[in-house]
């Protein structure tokens, strides 16, 4: 007899996910498909963006909810650019209480940063906003860092084909 394991929230985003990397979309397609797809399945992400390493900032690929006025962060400002210099997925279950919190809506209640790594070094990071407050848990972690580890690969080849190596992880 065989088992199955019980649905869980993640199982449609995760098929769909699936099909994404199966088709090897380009990068800025595989962005920008990841933002959609989370930002449509996964009840209660409000806001979901990509963010990427430009230099000694992050600068905003592309983004799914409310507008926000961070489209350029300097590394170590905020909850994002503290999520690349420390090199760890942070969470934060009320951003009200986190110094950190650059404010970009007052319906924001928590928000989850998980980088995007090629070897050690983040090159980009998933950016998560909810309106609920402690909206994110350990499976939510798991599953974004499982996401990170994928589109680590579009910036991995990119890295590869530019002059000099790794100076800039990104072109827009």
């Amino acid at each position: 007899m065989t088992t199955h394991a019980a649905p869980t929230r993640f199982d449609a985003a995760q098929r769909r996910l699936d099909d994404l990397f199966k088709g090897h979309p380009g990068r800025d397609e595989a962005l920008r498909a990841t933002v959609t797809i989370l930002h449509e399945e996964m009840d209660p992400y409000n806001w979901v963006g990509i963010y990427v390493v430009e230099r000694d900032e992050l600068v905003l690929h592309n983004f799914l909810g409310r507008p926000t006025p961070h489209q350029r962060i300097p590394l170590g400002q905020g909850i994002c650019g503290s999520a690349i210099t420390e090199n760890d997925t942070i969470v934060v279950d009320d951003v009200k209480s986190d110094s950190r919190y650059l404010a970009c809506s007052l319906e924001t209640a928590s928000e989850i940063v998980v980088p995007v790594r090629v070897g050690s070094r983040p090159v980009a990071e998933i950016d998560i906003d909810s309106d609920k407050a402690n909206a994110f848990n350990q499976e939510d972690r798991i599953f974004l860092e499982s996401i990170a580890r994928r589109l680590s690969l579009y910036f991995a080849d990119a890295m590869k084909t530019q002059p000099g190596g790794v100076k800039s992880p990104f072109s827009t």
